[in-house]
């Protein structure tokens, strides 16, 4: 199969460029359920062949399993790749199922340090505050991640769900290259204020599950049809009646995949890839994928246009979603603008 050549955007106004499509790999670890380490290398290997240059991991995922799964595929191809990972929930030892958020700079210190042995390189090309404590001034946090950079640990720096505000008063201590939330045909929030103070900025957007965690692609209908272990069996849009009006929205999605000869997630991640036009800001989606076929689906994506005429039909989805992006929306730019 053939590809072509993945154009590229640039990670803020410094920043690297990158495939205006990265990879996702914390479910090569992570969150949904089993997964064979033989196939994620080979998905990490053919994203990397297809123009993939971004991969996203975080210290969270698998408490530090996915860094370290990784480190083989970084160390074979450091100078071709953008490796971004995260700080900010962190594991008490005698609590180990549970995630505290911290932006402390004694931890901020902490987590680099674990992060950069863990991927086994000298420097970490983007670093993210992934989720934010609101008893710790941004300014302060920020201004930890700045001395960071100042000591060659780490290139540029992101910062996950954060509010337009939160984003002004980071940018403000040191220049962000990119701020990572959920968006997608189902999930647009982000769109009142966060992406307008990114667009005047210049800082990118770095989109997560823009697949709506799998939801998108109709690989599955309602959360009991998962792997036990799998999280999104615990997300509020996926359970009991929710699931049931969720799925019934993805009508006008068939129907513009159909007329592309498309698949539901090409059109899910041609809407998302579209957005960088709309807005007026670079957007590079991280759709996150254990097989290489995916890989080659998603990145396809890159290349659909959809018409005037077809945004019109998919624009009204969002907003007849039941059920929040999580149970508890106290800890994204949502729950805080």
């Amino acid at each position: 199969m053939t590809h072509a050549p993945l154009p590229t955007a640039r990670l803020g106004a410094h920043g690297p460029e990158v495939g205006v499509q990265g990879l996702g790999c914390m479910g090569m670890s992570f969150g949904y359920g089993p997964s064979d380490a033989r196939e994620s290398r080979a998905t990490l290997e053919r994203a990397l062949e297809l123009g993939v240059t971004l991969y996203d991991t975080a210290d969270a995922y698998g408490a530090g399993d996915n860094e370290r799964f990784l480190a083989p595929f970084l160390a074979a191809h450091r100078d071709e790749l953008v490796i971004a990972t995260k700080f900010a929930l962190s594991i008490p030892p005698d609590r180990p199922t549970e995630r505290v958020i911290r932006n402390d700079p004694p931890y901020i210190r902490q987590a680099v340090e674990a992060s950069l042995k863990r991927l086994e390189v000298d420097v970490i090309d983007l670093y993210y505050m992934h989720r934010r404590d609101v008893n710790v001034p941004i300014e302060e946090t920020v201004g930890v991640m700045a001395e960071l950079v100042r000591e060659g640990k780490v290139k540029h720096l992101g910062l996950s769900e954060v509010t337009a505000a939160e984003l002004r008063a980071a940018h403000a201590v040191h220049p962000i290259a990119a701020v990572q939330s959920e968006w997608s045909l189902f999930s647009r929030d982000i769109e009142a204020k966060v992406v307008p103070a990114a667009a005047e900025l210049g800082v990118a957007l770095v989109p997560y599950s823009p697949l709506g965690r799998g939801f998108l692609t109709g690989s599955f209908a309602r959360a009991e049809e998962l792997t036990e272990g799998d999280f999104r069996r615990q997300q509020p849009r996926f359970t009991g009646e929710n699931a049931a009006a969720n799925a019934a929205l993805l009508e006008p999605v068939r129907a513009v995949a159909a007329a592309h000869g498309a698949s539901l997630a090409q059109i899910a991640l041609a809407w998302v890839q579209q957005r960088a036009e709309a807005h007026g800001l670079p957007v590079i989606p991280i759709p996150g994928t254990r097989r290489p076929g995916r890989v080659e689906e998603n990145v396809t994506a890159a290349t659909i246009r959809l018409t005037e005429e077809e945004l019109g039909l998919l624009d009204p989805i969002a907003e007849q979603v039941a059920g929040g992006r999580y149970a508890d929306m106290a800890f994204t730019s949502a729950g805080r603008e």
